[in-house]
């Protein structure tokens, strides 16, 4: 569910199950976390870093590079082949570190979640982890913390949110408890609404949990990237294109130089 700015605040946490005054028991707490999962981020096995080597190595110009680099080792011309060979190594490791890089944009999203939390349960203000939280816990929002999962605004005093990391805001955006939406409204705009990843920028305030882990509104960024296919850009296809033009090319003058070395009688 994702229309819980459309609805008052005593409305989603009876739809939770839950209180504000005593939050979830431990044993409700246990028994969510087995029906929703741990709240972190679930990554997708990325790209090995040996498939991003061979794909570095496997390009038609490289291997015309190395290609040109054994002829050179055969004919003697030692210096030409290091020269070559070094060029296919800084192409490679210049290729592998940007790729690479590229495959840790999950790692940096990671890096968002928070270890320890204030939670409300059995009536007792308690710090637990950030990865046991479940949805109808009661979370504690004071100035300075990381917003560990989404939720929404159960009580708020001058509480102020950054959520530059979401919708690229750059001012804090001020929480109020009262606010109900009947139309809907984007992200930005829902200031009944805190999500995780945000920061508490002032004040303080409490928020029933309403989505964890890959539900959340960082978790959907999270499934896009990972399902985004690396695709080669123009630029690399028309190097492609030329790539191989060169090759049938190279090898045509081989042959024919080849041919005409034979009728010559020349070894």
């Amino acid at each position: 569910m994702s229309d819980w700015y459309q609805k008052t605040a005593t409305q989603v946490l009876t739809d939770l199950g839950t209180s504000a005054a005593g939050g979830l028991t431990n044993n409700e707490a246990a028994e969510r976390l087995i029906k929703y999962g741990p709240n972190e981020l679930q990554e997708s096995r990325g790209i090995s870093p040996w498939k991003i080597i061979w794909e570095q190595l496997s390009g038609i110009f490289v291997i015309i590079l190395v290609v040109a680099a054994v002829i050179s080792l055969f004919l003697g011309d030692y210096a030409d082949a290091v020269v070559i060979l070094l060029i296919v190594v800084l192409n490679a490791a210049l290729g592998f570190q940007q790729e690479y890089k590229a495959e840790q944009s999950m790692a940096a999203l990671k890096r968002l979640a928070v270890p320890v939390v204030k939670a409300r349960r059995d009536k007792n203000i308690l710090e637990i982890t950030a990865r046991e939280l479940v949805p109808g816990d009661i979370v504690i929002l004071e100035t300075g913390n990381r917003v560990p999962a989404d939720g929404r605004v159960i009580q708020n005093f001058n509480l102020r949110v950054e959520e530059a990391s979401l919708t690229g805001e750059s001012e804090p955006i001020e929480k109020d408890a009262g606010l109900v939406f009947e139309t809907d409204r984007p992200l930005g705009d829902r200031r009944n609404m805190i999500y995780s990843g945000t920061i508490i920028n002032y004040g303080r305030g409490e928020m029933v949990v309403t989505e964890t882990g890959m539900h959340t509104e960082l978790g959907h960024i999270a499934r896009l990237m990972q399902g985004v296919e690396s695709e080669p850009t123009p630029l690399q296809q028309r190097l492609d294109k030329a790539g191989k033009a060169l090759a049938v090319a190279a090898l045509g003058i081989v042959a024919v130089i080849f041919v005409l070395g034979v009728l010559r009688g020349e070894d």
